[in-house]
């Protein structure tokens, strides 16, 4: 039951558990993974992913991906998730949110710096691309037939989500 995998043992506030649950009854859920590995079997199709820190397992990111196109066939999630593993969007949303967020981890920063004086400049979408992959964040997914479908569930989620505070501004 996806209800057991959101809440989990870390997750104990009765707001976010309700609004977890409410959720879950929007649509059909894969299991939670880590965006890592979640991006090889990501479906070609459109849909809806969320975004969740390990650590608490609290959903810090809704997105939506439609059909995209890459490689002369459909993208869908698949394509919306490896571009986040890619550090596509280094300059809005999750990434940028990611980056904000290593940026202001003293360790993570120390270990970039050292990789800049060893290896020479790197381009901004390689250090939100170590943001994400720092974070190490886990995806859930609901495929959807249209894009249209996929933006209306995605509005239908950041109703509950929202006000509870999600990373991307």
């Amino acid at each position: 039951m996806i209800r057991d995998m959101w809440t989990g043992e870390r997750v104990r506030d009765p707001e976010l558990v309700d609004a977890y649950a409410a959720v879950e009854d929007l649509a059909s859920w894969s299991p939670w993974m880590p965006l890592a590995d979640a991006v090889p079997v990501a479906p070609r199709e459109p849909g809806v992913y969320l975004l969740r820190d390990p650590a608490d397992q609290v959903v810090v990111h809704v997105g939506m991906a439609g059909e995209r196109a890459g490689a002369g066939r459909a993208q869908g999630l698949h394509g919306r998730l490896a571009d986040h593993v890619g550090g596509s969007g280094a300059v809005g949303g999750f990434d940028e949110a990611a980056l904000d967020r290593a940026l202001a981890d003293a360790t993570w920063l120390a270990q970039q710096l050292r990789r800049l004086r060893e290896q020479g400049p790197r381009r901004a979408r390689r250090w939100a691309a170590d943001a994400v992959r720092h974070l190490s964040p886990e995806v859930s997914w609901a495929v959807r037939p249209e894009r249209a479908d996929a933006a209306f569930l995605e509005t239908e989620v950041l109703l509950v989500l929202r006000p509870l505070g999600l990373w991307s501004r």
